[in-house]
């Protein structure tokens, strides 16, 4: 089982740099449980969000890291930076490989649909089927569905350009490719999208 987690922090404007780099510093303690993956931060949709995407080896590692987290007086070494954070825990879709890490963007989609109750096989199956033509369009950097909250599911996809995404999203439904067959049927009206950039500190560019 593959296992991530997404922290979304809401921070005051212009703070970006200084948090990302109380991140990458709080990800390098030895102390650290979760592998550090991606830091982005929002260019459309909701603004001044940074968003991190950590992996985990095993649950025990990934309860470690939410007690240690929520135990943080001055979180990230940037409480006078960060307004509000929450944490999302996740498992990959077990079909698809481990995160790669490199230089893939600098336009990160992060796009979460919010799933009807007994969605998720349904779901699996239709990416499954869907995703191995998809991803000769453009590469697919991480697909997940939710452990907490609300059923869903979040995938993120990096682009090198936003014209780059336009033009693949279009042509791959122009070419019957995407939406996924069977999928959208399980979707709730809640769809959100956000455009993001890797910070200096990020693994994934």
């Amino acid at each position: 089982m593959k296992l991530y987690q997404l922290i979304n922090i809401t921070i005051k404007m212009g703070t970006a740099g200084a948090v990302a780099t109380g991140i990458q510093e709080y990800y390098a303690s030895a102390e650290a449980k979760a592998k550090l993956l991606g830091v982005w931060f929002s260019d459309i949709g909701q603004l001044n969000q940074v968003v991190v995407l950590t992996s985990f080896v095993s649950q025990s590692d990934l309860d470690a890291e939410k007690v240690r987290l929520g135990a943080q007086e001055n979180v990230f070494a940037n409480s006078e930076n960060i307004i509000k954070y929450s944490v999302e825990n996740f498992t990959g879709f077990d079909f698809l490989p481990e995160v790669e890490l490199g230089e893939f963007g600098p336009i990160y989609e992060i796009r979460t649909y919010e799933l009807k109750h007994g969605g998720v096989p349904h779901v699996l199956n239709a990416w499954n089927n869907a995703v191995p033509e998809r991803t000769q369009y453009s590469k697919l950097t991480v697909a997940m569905y939710a452990l907490d909250g609300t059923p869903r599911i979040v995938s993120i996809w990096p682009y090198k350009s936003l014209n780059e995404r336009s033009e693949i999203r279009a042509q791959s439904v122009s070419d019957g490719i995407w939406p996924p067959k069977g999928g959208p049927q399980w979707l709730t009206h809640e769809m959100q999208s956000m455009i993001a950039l890797p910070t200096a500190v990020s693994p994934l560019k």
